[in-house]
């Protein structure tokens, strides 16, 4: 497991590195005097608006993830609360291993098996790509025409909503016939590798089971209704940030040219108040995709992805007229916001909840590992749930 992490922090550092690099070349005239002067005056009312609807999305994830428990634990959302917080604290602070922090939290609190936690986790995750993936594709498909110079965005939009009745389809074969897939994927995979086969039908038996706790089809709903809700949240938690910086002029050239600056020096008025859902939703995805490169407490990837996307050309030009060193103050201010804000809330329930965050990352990355079987023997069956044992 050490390895595993060793080489899984090398390949990020050397992302990052590349990254940085890349931006430092194309950015060697960064105006840190423009860059106070546009970040000094933000409304830290309307910042503070952000972080509220930040904690509403954790809120959200609570009542989602009691609607998963419904069938098989009764459990309230306030006892649910804790362990999103504390779990997202530990993400931020941790990195990757306290993705788990979560999943083995509320199993301890409410008594049940950690495998049943970690097959939720696996469903929630998929219903928040797929959440994101319909906002954005409806949102691209019906307002992509606003980004008149990249009809590619539109298009864009029509993908994401094939890949949400994809990601829907495949939801119902695996729920309604788990274990012919997990065996018709170890019959295509074993000749080749058992232990690619092996670790394939695990997943997939254990996804099936945290499919098989959505009881009913008004369940199956409700969670999709809260889904969407808490990824709104979070997109009008980027409008707030965005929407926090005032109407302000800056001096910048009228030819960008990254080899050449050379032009003419021109004042332009910078509107992001003219950015909407739309745009926000443009920018929590490339959150999203940077997210997949990051460092514990330092992040990295999230930054420079809303970064790269302020500052391209769909940003640069009218009506928002977006520069580098705006960019660059925005997607902090995102990251902060959106990523981080969580921890004095996650900290103070940690110790409410004496939990240690170091000790239950070690803890469930133990029971992670040992949950891992060896085989690929049956688990779920179409129609049956590995029911979580409860205790006293």
């Amino acid at each position: 497991m050490k390895k595993k992490h060793a080489i899984t922090t090398t390949i990020i550092l050397v992302v990052l590195a590349a990254l940085v690099y890349s931006q430092f070349r194309h950015w060697r005239s960064f105006d840190w005097q423009q860059f106070w002067m546009v970040s000094k005056d933000v409304n830290l009312w309307m910042v503070m608006g952000g972080v509220v609807l930040v904690y509403l999305a954790d809120v959200l994830r609570a009542i989602r993830w009691k609607l998963f428990l419904s069938p098989t634990c009764k459990t309230t959302v306030s006892r649910l609360i804790p362990s999103q917080f504390i779990g997202f604290t530990g993400l931020a602070l941790l990195g990757r291993p306290g993705e788990l922090v979560r999943p083995f939290l509320v199993a301890r609190k409410e008594k049940l098996t950690f495998s049943s936690q970690l097959a939720v986790w696996a469903v929630e995750r998929v219903f928040d790509i797929s959440a994101v993936a319909i906002l954005m594709g409806v949102s691209l498909a019906v307002w992509g025409d606003k980004f008149k110079t990249y009809p590619q965005v539109q298009d864009a939009g029509y993908l994401l909503l094939g890949l949400s009745a994809a990601l829907a389809l495949i939801f119902f074969l695996v729920w309604w016939r788990t274990e012919q897939i997990a065996r018709l994927l170890d019959c295509l995979l074993r000749p080749r590798s058992a232990r690619v086969a092996d670790a394939i039908c695990r997943k997939v038996r254990a996804f099936g089971q945290g499919l098989h706790t959505i009881r009913d089809l008004k369940s199956f709903f409700l969670i999709v209704a809260v889904s969407l809700l808490l990824w709104i949240s979070i997109a009008r938690a980027y409008i707030q940030v965005i929407h926090a910086y005032p109407v302000t002029t800056v001096q910048v050239q009228s030819e960008s040219d990254d080899d050449d600056d050379s032009g003419a020096v021109v004042t332009r008025t910078v509107h992001l108040h003219h950015m909407h859902l739309e745009d926000a939703l443009l920018v929590m995805g490339a959150s999203m995709a940077g997210s997949i490169v990051q460092l514990p407490g330092v992040g990295g990837g999230s930054q420079l992805a809303v970064i790269e996307l302020l500052s391209s050309d769909i940003f640069r030009n009218e009506p928002y007229n977006i520069t580098r060193e705006l960019a660059v103050s925005v997607g902090m201010l995102c990251w902060l916001v959106t990523f981080m804000s969580v921890i004095p809330a996650g900290l103070i329930m940690a110790h409410r909840e004496r939990v240690s965050l170091r000790m239950i990352s070690r803890e469930s990355e133990i029971e992670a590992t040992q949950a891992e079987e060896p085989d690929c023997a049956p688990k779920v069956t179409a129609g049956q749930v590995d029911t979580p044992r409860r205790g006293s």
